[in-house]
């Protein structure tokens, strides 16, 4: 077919159309950035009442000998005194657990039964936190010894923990 003279080649109509078009990216890459020189992270204090990184071994007998450990162990104390720390939020719990036990020591109580709980699948907050806090030092000097209770008892969500004789301990 003839070309009419007077029309555009399809180039320049290209180019018309094209005019003022612009591009929605740059075609470039960005430049790499350069890692990062490898810091180790300040240490931080663990906040009290926080999920362990380590748990802590349940069953402590540092303070009586083995037949003692044995019959905590194996649930044959009088329990004497219980608390049961279902549905309390940590900080109610860690209270509750403080308050009890300078009560039960201070009223000659010698085998307590601290009730957490399991906690639902993948374990309790209240379950891991408390053999934690009774390791702190305000809960530390009334305590002999800490056992997983039995079965009967609650088992794995609830603990035994023997107290020391009645003696004055600076409230902290």
């Amino acid at each position: 077919m003839p070309r009419r003279a007077g029309a555009n080649s399809g180039a320049t109509l290209w180019q018309r159309a094209t005019r003022d078009v612009e591009p929605l990216v740059p075609r470039t890459q960005p430049a790499p950035q350069p890692p990062l020189p490898r810091q180790s992270p300040a240490p931080r204090p663990e906040p009290a009442r926080t999920a362990p990184s380590q748990p802590i071994a349940l069953d402590r007998f540092a303070g009586i000998d083995r037949a003692n450990a044995e019959r905590l162990k194996r649930g044959r104390h009088k329990i004497e005194a219980r608390l049961d720390l279902h549905g309390m939020t940590q900080d109610e719990a860690y209270r509750a657990l403080l308050g009890f036990i300078r009560i039960a020591r201070a009223t000659g109580k010698r085998c307590v039964l601290v009730i957490t709980g399991r906690g639902r699948i993948g374990g309790g907050v209240l379950k891991a936190a408390v053999p934690r806090w009774l390791d702190e030092p305000a809960l530390r000097p009334h305590l002999l010894a800490i056992a997983t209770a039995q079965p009967r008892d609650g088992g794995a969500g609830a603990l035994y923990v023997m107290l020391r004789r009645n003696a004055t301990i600076p409230d902290r």
